[in-house]
């Protein structure tokens, strides 16, 4: 297999296992947070259970997220080293000032975690507080060197290649940095919350739970449909930016995204279907008219530029048409889901039906292989390019003939850490069960 298809395929892996984890970080402390305010205002034990134990598995695969953080660091500089070297002079930045954003979460989650009883209630919620803003503002800057590949900035290039006239600020501030933090931040917070979701809904279809139980399982649910009701459409509002965001920066992408290959006023957009190369057109899908180009520009006349105004080894694989689908159709369903939920809770005043329950104990898994899907169309939507216009895949990968075993090595190593971690949450958690604990005189938190 080529060098440079198996960098791609080897980062890709490292970087789709990583984001599982990095998710749940980023979702989880928001969760604990709301936890903590409903015990504050309530007097309700059951909120500071809860608050204990999503800490407890938060710790877990905080474990797992700090190690695949640092393996994808390593990766980037090992399979490319052309990239790195630009990022070096120009986006050096998000990174540096990550380092203080994760030393803020760290230091808060020692403190919540192991001296949490020495803490009364108000300082237990700033510690948790601080945890959330420094998980945040991780991925926010993290993911500001991505939206930097997409829409680079700060920079100028000679005829020699060399990189001159650095601004570090305009290339942190680049184009697509706020619309891309706000997707990133918002669609974390929906997935943990539906994976929250799901958790309770298993639980809730089981017979041999007492009835307190059952209560506390059922204020679990609530907590996570109505969080991830309120991201799942804050993603979709913002999914709406990202559009046009594309439309201004990278319409290649936008084209690919939607099969089209003809520039064109009143574009539809595509549901569904597969985008055939040969036919020039995307294939069994639903077309909604005019609807791309009022996505695009706010506009139903808003022309959108097809693949067909670019040479066609500028083209991404044609494929992200797929990736976009799943990613967004995931999240109709779940907008749809939990507000169909909302609406049940709110008519009925009764608890949530089998039905529902089931479904919402699909939504969590569906929630991150949305996740997925999303990371893969940004990232191979950006094809043949690493930095779009700048610099290739092809340059910017390494030329080592080593890869292959790499990446036999890792991707093991990344099924084994995945297995180990589902392995110590069902362990502890199964040691630990929930019932012992409504008993205890004062849950600390």
């Amino acid at each position: 297999m080529d060098t440079v298809v198996l960098a791609r395929a080897l980062f890709g892996s490292t970087l789709g296992f990583h984001i599982i984890y990095a998710t749940i970080g980023v979702g989880v402390p928001v969760m604990i947070i709301i936890a903590e305010c409903m015990h504050l205002i309530t007097k309700d034990k059951h909120y500071a259970i809860m608050a204990k134990r999503w800490t407890k598995g938060f710790a877990i695969l905080l474990a797992v997220s700090i190690a695949s953080g640092t393996i994808v660091g390593v990766m980037l500089s090992l399979l490319f080293p052309g990239f790195m070297e630009i990022v070096g002079q120009v986006i050096a930045l998000p990174f540096q000032i990550e380092i203080f954003a994760f030393l803020i979460e760290a230091v808060f989650m020692s403190i919540y975690l192991y001296a949490a009883d020495r803490l009364p209630s108000w300082l237990r919620l700033v510690s948790i507080i601080s945890v959330a803003v420094g998980a945040t503002a991780s991925a926010v800057l993290i993911t500001d060197a991505h939206a930097w590949m997409n829409t680079p900035a700060g920079f100028e290039m000679n005829d020699a290649g060399k990189i001159i006239n650095v601004n570090p600020w305009e290339a942190f501030f680049n184009p697509s940095f706020v619309v891309t933090a706000i997707h990133v931040t918002v669609s974390a917070y929906m997935t943990v919350a539906f994976l929250i979701a799901s958790i309770g809904a298993i639980r809730l279809l089981q017979k041999n739970l007492t009835k307190e139980e059952r209560v506390y399982h059922r204020k679990s649910l609530t907590i996570a449909i109505y969080l991830g009701a309120i991201m799942s459409l804050a993603t979709a509002v913002n999914g709406h930016e990202t559009a046009q965001m594309l439309h201004e920066y990278n319409p290649r992408k936008l084209a690919g995204a939607e099969g089209l290959f003809e520039t064109t006023k009143y574009a539809p957009l595509s549901i569904g279907g597969y985008t055939s190369r040969e036919e020039e057109e995307v294939k069994f899908a639903i077309e909604v008219p005019y609807a791309l180009s009022f996505l695009a520009g706010d506009r139903f006349d808003t022309e959108v530029k097809g693949l067909k105004e670019y040479p066609e080894e500028l083209w991404p694989p044609l494929y992200i048409h797929t990736l976009f689908n799943v990613m967004v159709g995931i999240g109709t369903m779940l907008i749809g889901l939990s507000f169909l939920a909302i609406a049940l809770k709110w008519i009925r005043r009764k608890p949530l039906p089998n039905w529902i329950l089931a479904l919402f104990v699909a939504g969590g898994p569906l929630a991150l292989i949305a996740i997925e899907a999303g990371w893969c169309f940004s990232c191979i939507g950006r094809q043949p390019y690493t930095i779009v216009n700048v610099l290739k895949t092809t340059e910017a990968a390494t030329q080592s003939t080593n890869v292959g075993l790499l990446f036999v090595l890792f991707v093991s190593l990344y099924v084994l850490l995945l297995f180990a971690s589902v392995f110590i949450l069902r362990f502890y958690f199964k040691r630990h069960p929930v019932h012992p604990e409504f008993n205890e005189k004062e849950v600390q938190s």
